[in-house]
């Protein structure tokens, strides 16, 4: 593969963005995660399966369409997933968590009649699916190397204030932080990195890159800012060994790229379980 590294431009691709992938989507990730968000990225990926969708219907149906990325429409479908999110949230104040399952059946149910309409799937939409390394150009890395200096910027800019939102959000309202708009920038950058990680990971695994990273983490770390950097580790494992995997394997890498993760997971969980019977045998002793 490293011969073919050199050669092909877009392995070059697809390993540059999921290096980038990698590192992003498990930052975010593990404030999605303490934030008890999880199953957001699911609803934010499903809009933007339906922005795919919507593309893929426009090139068939609209004569001089041709040149349209599917990217961009479902970064667009994305981000206004996000919006729509935060606008239920406060309808219902007491019931918050409404938003997620109401965006994420919405962004199915549209999906189907778009993909519907356009004929059924066909071998594109396939590939954003579940990820493909062809798929990834130069234009999508240096979109994704775009929208990870741009998350690494106002996540270190605003680390303060979206540390306390995660575990107490009365107190960082009280505090003078402004909950809300940190908040809906903070569900932005993430539907961004969703839409942006499609073709490596694929839209229906893409959620499992921001999570399986994090939970591995959890399990062995013992402050936040260690699980931050475990989880981005753990990450860049994932992505590269999947990515390798995938292309001497002949499959997608989302698949790959997601069972390295869930063997990462069984290995810390495996690992905090013998640390802990190694450390009663010990006291025991």
């Amino acid at each position: 593969m490293f011969e073919a590294f050199f050669r092909y431009d877009f392995l070059q691709n697809a390993a540059m963005t999921g290096i980038l992938i990698g590192l992003v989507a498990p930052l975010l990730g593990v404030f999605i995660v303490v934030r008890r968000l999880s199953l957001i990225a699911d609803a934010l990926s499903h809009i933007t399966l339906t922005g795919i969708a919507a593309s893929l219907l426009l090139e068939k149906k609209v004569s001089g369409i041709n040149d349209l990325n599917p990217v961009f429409l479902g970064m667009a479908f994305s981000v206004l997933g996000a919006v729509l999110i935060e606008w239920i949230r406060k309808l219902y104040k007491n019931y918050e968590e409404l938003a997620i399952p109401i965006i994420l059946s919405g962004g199915i149910g549209l999906g189907v009649l778009l993909i519907s309409l356009a004929d059924g799937f066909n071998t594109d939409l396939f590939s954003y699916l579940f990820g493909s390394v062809a798929a990834v150009s130069r234009s999508n890395m240096w979109t994704v190397l775009f929208i990870t200096c741009i998350v690494i910027i106002i996540v270190f800019l605003f680390y303060k204030e979206l540390f306390v939102l995660s575990f107490d959000e009365e107190h960082a309202t009280v505090s003078g932080v402004k909950g809300k708009w940190i908040h809906l920038l903070f569900i932005l950058m993430v539907a961004l990195v969703i839409a942006s990680s499609m073709q490596v990971v694929g839209i229906l695994l893409v959620s499992a890159l921001m999570t399986l990273p994090v939970a591995s983490a959890l399990r062995i770390t013992k402050s936040f800012k260690q699980t931050i950097v475990l989880s981005v580790l753990f990450g860049e494992i994932s992505v590269i060994v999947g990515l390798v995997s995938a292309y001497h394997l002949g499959v997608p890498p989302g698949g790959t790229i997601v069972m390295i993760a869930i063997l990462i997971l069984i290995l810390t969980t495996a690992l905090k379980k013998v640390s802990i019977q190694f450390f009663w045998t010990k006291r025991r002793a």
